[in-house]
């Protein structure tokens, strides 16, 4: 075997990193895009039909935070079970900053005993605060950098 030769294994784990981008769509009007196919309407808060980047941080919060929780608690409540995130926080718009997120994860536990919600919530929490990358980044504080590519 070449040194030049990739195993299967190696190829199953070589992903293709998703291209995102942004693109002016009209007056404080943006389409964000994904080379998956996905797009999203971004725009300012007056704009109906539009999410503001604001809301989508939030989304993008409380979907990591569902995504983070989703394999222990479908195997302690089964793959049908019904869950909704909720996420708020006001903008400090003198600093231009969400000082504090606040989610709420809604579930209905009704048909465990107070021991096993108790274990079960401990667990949940444990793997958001292991996966949720978006949780993980924003409580971090990412670095940002911005380039310019000028066309003359």
């Amino acid at each position: 075997m070449s040194d030049q030769t990739t195993t299967s294994a190696e190829s199953a784990t070589a992903k293709t990193a998703t291209s995102l981008w942004v693109e002016r769509t009209g007056t404080r009007r943006y389409t964000g895009r994904s080379s998956r196919g996905a797009q999203v309407l971004v725009g300012a808060e007056g704009v109906e039909g539009v999410f503001t980047p604001g809301e989508l941080l939030k989304i993008a919060l409380a979907a990591c935070t569902g995504m983070s929780s989703d394999s222990p608690l479908s195997r302690r409540l089964g793959d049908s079970y019904d869950a909704t995130i909720r996420v708020s926080g006001d903008a400090d718009r003198e600093n231009e900053v969400y000082p504090q997120l606040h989610e709420v994860l809604e579930l209905d536990l009704s048909e465990l005993d107070e021991a096993a919600r108790e274990r079960l919530l401990v667990t949940v929490q444990r793997a958001i605060d292991k996966v949720c990358t978006v949780g993980r980044t924003v409580k971090a504080g990412a670095e940002v950098d911005l380039s310019f590519q000028i066309e003359s």
